[in-house]
């Protein structure tokens, strides 16, 4: 069974994005245009970070709250796909 493709990158790509991001910033080459720009992305992609974690965490608290013993994995939904 395979899932859907998400719209928004992956985390791992979201995270190397980030890391990028942080690396051209640093070296202050940029534009203040482009820097802006480049921190708003940089906020996107955290929050997007952020917000993966946050699922992966109640996922886990789904899957160990079972109190029989038995592990079975249910998908999480969050407020906002209801």
């Amino acid at each position: 069974m395979t899932r859907p493709k998400p719209a928004t990158p992956d985390f791992e790509a979201a995270l190397s994005e980030l890391e990028q991001i942080v690396q051209r910033l640093e070296q202050g080459e940029l534009s203040l245009e482009e820097s802006l720009r480049q921190f708003e992305r940089g906020v996107e992609l955290t929050r997007g970070c952020q917000k993966a974690l946050r699922q992966a965490e109640q996922k886990i608290r789904i899957l160990a709250k079972k109190q029989d013993g038995e592990i079975v994995e249910q998908d999480f939904q969050t407020p906002e796909e209801d």
